[in-house]
């Protein structure tokens, strides 16, 4: 890979998509971490949706939801998931595709301890994905779970966190004339290191 250099040099993907994100948390006015996460329901059906990535981690991509959402049920019975993030003040991209498994433990607990009181709250009260007659009725469950709980909910077992293992990340950046620059890293086939190749635009 002669010509990976600049923006694209590295021998760890992930390293890369840490150090692109930084730079997109400096230019993005609004939710640089922003990811459209792609499931499949039990018909086959694609899903897709905007969720917020809380972590890049050593060889994993992590967010957090209410397992009992669309999303969550789709990500349980399929095992897979697929995310593109875009950067529109950079004008590149980095999308993921590979397995999924639960981070329900001591991670989850503490990403849930970091979250502000109302959004601690509102995990418990939100039945995420399931009809609501109104947002009268949803203000009135955030209420309820406030007397329940007070300042100090535990995590709900019904949320917690995902982790996207990839099989592949591929890296794009935007080239004038739509002559973009794209990189593929897919797992080797002894599932010991990374094939990358350069994609056509």
């Amino acid at each position: 890979m002669s010509d990976r250099s600049g923006i694209f040099s590295g021998a760890d993907p992930f390293e890369i998509a840490r150090r692109w994100l930084a730079e997109a948390e400096r230019t993005e006015p609004n939710d640089p971490n922003a990811i459209a996460l792609s499931t499949v329901d039990r018909d086959g059906l694609p899903n897709v949706r905007m969720v917020l990535l809380k972590e890049i981690g050593a060889a994993e991509f992590v967010f957090y939801t209410n397992y009992e959402s669309a999303k969550g049920q789709e990500l349980q019975a399929s095992g897979k998931a697929a995310f593109v993030m875009h950067w529109k003040t950079l004008r590149r991209q980095i999308r993921v595709r590979g397995a999924v498994s639960k981070l329900d433990g001591a991670e989850a607990d503490a990403y849930y301890a970091s979250r502000s009181l109302k959004s601690r709250l509102g995990a418990w009260a939100s039945q995420q994905s399931r009809p609501l007659g109104s947002r009268a009725e949803l203000m009135a469950a955030v209420a309820r779970q406030t007397a329940r709980h007070g300042t100090n909910p535990p995590r709900p077992a019904f949320w917690g966190g995902f982790a996207i293992k990839p099989i592949e990340i591929e890296f794009w950046a935007d080239g004038a004339f739509r002559l973009h620059d794209r990189f593929r890293w897919r797992i080797s086939a002894d599932s010991k290191g990374w094939d990358i190749l350069r994609l056509s635009p």
